[in-house]
């Protein structure tokens, strides 16, 4: 299976999310249940984790080791740069190729998020979050105590169509939203657990509140959670004024 495929219609494996902002709650009952948003029913995989010599770390000193899953096969285990993924099952898809199962509100599916922050699609719906002003990001009052950049989020984008239903689910966000529209959005890197040997056993030997970028000497014993992009180039802008410029731009 193409492990950044749009949709997965096959229950697999994917430990449990950890995150800075709780993705998705109602305040009203509605239909609609954000992609991103992990389901009941999808669990941890079993803790089969591994550490292994790193390749060509023999005679260069102790402490290099790569984190493995003990039956690693498939390519939905590591990301675009290769670092190693929690596993959390996924339940059927439906007739609309959704996830089924109840919401868990406070959180996010480790692979659907990264899926959408890898390829720039909506949380809530997976269609493209690039508009022809830039790639739509939403903030709350905490995310952006300062609007200078560069500017980190774990959130996945959203689609111009679904503006306003991310800023209705997002307990963190406000009524109306900061958008920050961005015209540059690199990956940045990842948040997760740092693993290591604890008297010959895989055991967590760290749980850093900050993403670790791409390159980080820990990222081989790293078993990540969420994808985090930096915000480097954008502009401010309220859900309000978004839309009269999106209403600006030619059908």
């Amino acid at each position: 299976m193409n492990p950044h495929s749009e949709h997965l219609t096959e229950t697999q494996t994917q430990t449990q999310t950890r995150e800075t902002n709780p993705p998705v709650r109602p305040t009203t009952p509605r239909a609609i249940v954000p992609y991103v948003t992990q389901r009941a029913g999808e669990q941890a995989a079993p803790d089969n984790l591994v550490l292994l010599p790193a390749r060509g770390s023999r005679g260069r000193g102790r402490g290099r080791y790569r984190l493995f899953y003990a039956d690693e096969e498939t390519g939905l285990d590591r990301d675009l740069r290769q670092v190693l993924w929690a596993r959390v099952s996924f339940n059927p898809y439906d007739q609309h190729k959704r996830p089924t199962g109840a919401p868990e509100w406070k959180l996010m599916h480790p692979f659907r998020q990264r899926l959408t922050m890898e390829r720039l699609r909506c949380q809530i719906c997976t269609a493209s979050a690039t508009t022809p002003l830039g790639i739509i990001f939403l903030a709350g009052a905490h995310d952006h105590e300062h609007t200078g950049p560069p500017l980190l989020t774990n959130q996945p984008p959203v689609c111009p169509k679904h503006v306003r239903t991310a800023a209705a689910f997002c307990p963190h966000l406000r009524e109306d939203p900061v958008v920050f529209l961005a015209s540059s959005a690199p990956m940045y890197g990842v948040l997760g657990t740092v693993y290591g040997l604890v008297d010959g056993t895989v055991q967590v030997v760290a749980q850093p509140s900050e993403p670790l970028p791409y390159g980080h000497p820990n990222l081989p014993t790293f078993l990540a959670s969420q994808l985090v992009r930096r915000l480097a180039r954008y502009r401010v802008l309220t859900v309000s004024e978004l839309a009269r410029e999106l209403a600006c731009l030619p059908p």
